[in-house]
């Protein structure tokens, strides 16, 4: 299984890294979060159409790039370095995997809707009470409470999942209620959806564990970018912070810290691209790959973050200073799809431990 990423997938990230670059300053985060969206249209209107990288996995014959998980695993570690609020994760990991692990005409007409528009979509799959299924003429109804989903309480499209079948309810589907959770992170949107007899439209049956698979390998890319934004940010300050007439970088117990830091985010970002890799090429491993990058790229991601802090002093504390964004993401991110224990309770039980 090839892990590093090829030259088409650099060539890719140098071009997201660029186009993010233009957006993902701390002033323009905090001006989206304030927004009624939280997020700019337009950006995410020029990520789809100029860049594809909404829809890269999504056969080109329904309208996507025709490109495999690796890439999608490189837009998922640049918009981790960033933290631009953008309702990617929700639509390009979650939505398009769901729909790319059924079969049928529906999920060909939803992923071609995907890919040809700036729609915004989602999975909802973590239950508060199991959702039932009922069928009404020529569609179904669905009765449940989901929570924890991702983009949630804007998505035009949920993809919802009922036992081991998956539908389609629209944003505005009667019946549908979503309520925001306030989260610890203001960039990672979560809601409550609460379906009451909501119309939905019957997609097909899914594979959830590779979709959660899926969705836990790029939110570890996110965490391995985010981990490694968060680095980058303490070497830079260390080395124009004076302190005694010299910058701080040249005081042993800083280079330490930042060297440890290093270290995390190597560790992150093998595992991620390790389980980035599984993911794409369909492996028999890929759960469990799938939880040791859990597991390393969460507590890599929140020991970083949380150094981060450290090394700024007084500054990182503050609102203004981006190191709490860090932070913030990283806690939230740790248990958005299980707790650390559960990953390794699985990892453990494949191993035959």
């Amino acid at each position: 299984m090839r892990i590093t990423p090829n030259a088409e997938a650099e060539e890719l990230r140098s071009i997201v890294r660029e186009f993010l670059g233009r957006y993902g300053d701390t002033e323009a985060v905090y001006r989206e979060l304030a927004g009624e969206r939280g997020w700019d249209p337009a950006v995410w209107s020029r990520l789809g159409a100029e860049l594809g990288a909404v829809t890269l996995d999504v056969p080109a014959a329904l309208g996507g790039s025709g490109a495999t998980f690796r890439e999608v695993a490189v837009v998922a570690e640049e918009l981790g370095r960033s933290l631009v609020r953008l309702p990617w994760f929700g639509t390009a990991v979650l939505a398009v995997g769901a729909l790319l692990a059924a079969e049928g005409p529906v999920r060909d007409e939803l992923l071609t809707r995907l890919a040809t528009g700036p729609a915004t979509a989602t999975l909802a799959y973590q239950e508060h009470s199991p959702v039932t299924a009922v069928r009404s003429g020529p569609g179904w109804r669905l009765d449940g409470t989901k929570t924890l989903v991702v983009e949630g309480a804007s998505a035009e499209l949920l993809l919802v999942t009922a036992g081991d079948d998956l539908f389609a309810v629209e944003g505005d589907a009667p019946g549908l209620t979503r309520e925001p959770l306030r989260a610890m992170d203001p960039n990672r949107q979560l809601a409550t959806v609460i379906l009451d007899g909501a119309e939905a439209t019957l997609v097909g049956r899914a594979d959830l564990g590779r979709v959660r698979a899926r969705a836990i390998a790029a939110l570890a890319c996110e965490q391995s970018g985010g981990a490694a934004a968060a680095l980058d940010l303490s070497c830079r300050y260390a080395g124009d912070r004076i302190q005694f007439g010299r910058p701080i970088a040249t005081f042993q117990a800083i280079k330490h810290r930042c060297a440890d830091m290093a270290v995390h985010v190597e560790a992150a970002r093998s595992a991620s691209l390790w389980a980035a890799g599984a993911v794409a090429d369909g492996a028999p491993d890929v759960e469990q790959a799938a939880a040791a990058a859990a597991l390393t790229c969460g507590e890599a991601y929140t020991w970083v973050a949380a150094e981060t802090v450290q090394v700024h002093g007084g500054i990182g504390f503050t609102w203004e200073h981006p190191a709490h964004l860090h932070v913030r993401r990283a806690a939230t991110s740790a248990v958005l799809f299980g707790q650390p224990h559960e990953h390794r309770e699985e990892l453990l039980g494949a191993l035959g431990v």
